[in-house]
């Protein structure tokens, strides 16, 4: 076992990472985000997932769903993403659920942590009012063309943003995978007790010379 995480415990010693074992953590949505964020966290050591997704497969997804094969081609998201990260874990388990969040939000369910992996805002409003119910921090993530938002909300309310059900004009595959990186690093984070700035909206984007840009706000 020491030796699989032979490496994160160079990083934060054996004690956190045995803390990562008790860890129950919420991922909502298995598509680009989520498939990224289960493979950056999922052979981590963190001891529980739930995967929460109704979709299957479709062709369009493979170019920036890292876990979907053309193979995948009509089967659940959720479930495919499960045994993609079993068999690549260690003594974790994975709970899929096969329905939108507004069904599993009633769920008695306790977690240690919540990640956004939707694409939905509406869906998001819905989020957060079930972490502020359920007081459990979650972490907001989009992706759009070369941009995307990151956020680990504690406190604030996602009401700040202005709803409306849309969906992204195009996505480059490389923003999904460094989104998903960065709300990972936050969720790793978190959960082995490292400070983390919490309901700090972090806006990324590159520019039309292809400049990394990093703006934050206060939310």
């Amino acid at each position: 076992m020491n030796e699989f995480y032979l490496r994160q415990i160079a990083l934060w010693g054996e004690e956190k990472q045995e803390l990562l074992k008790d860890k129950r953590v919420l991922i909502i949505g298995s598509g680009g985000l989520g498939c990224s964020i289960a493979f950056a966290l999922g052979s981590s050591g963190i001891g529980h997932f739930s995967f929460v997704d109704f979709d299957t497969v479709s062709s369009h997804n493979i170019h920036r769903q890292i876990a979907f094969e053309k193979s995948d081609v009509g089967k659940f998201k959720c479930e495919v993403l499960k045994s993609k990260i079993l068999n690549r874990a260690v003594d974790v388990k994975i709970d899929c659920y096969i329905e939108n969040f507004e069904q599993f939000s009633n769920r008695d369910l306790i977690f240690d942590l919540i990640i956004d992996a939707t694409d939905n805002l509406a869906v998001r409003v819905l989020i957060d009012k079930y972490a502020k119910i359920k007081n459990t921090p979650w972490i907001y993530g989009s992706v759009e063309k070369f941009l995307g938002q990151v956020c680990f909300f504690d406190k604030a309310s996602f009401d700040m943003f202005n709803i409306i059900d849309r969906k992204p004009e195009g996505i480059a595959c490389p923003i999904v995978m460094f989104v998903a990186s960065f709300q990972a690093n936050l969720a790793i984070r978190y959960l082995v007790g490292l400070n983390v700035k919490k309901d700090l909206l972090n806006y990324i984007y590159m520019s039309d010379e292809g400049e990394f840009i990093l703006q934050k706000f206060k939310v």
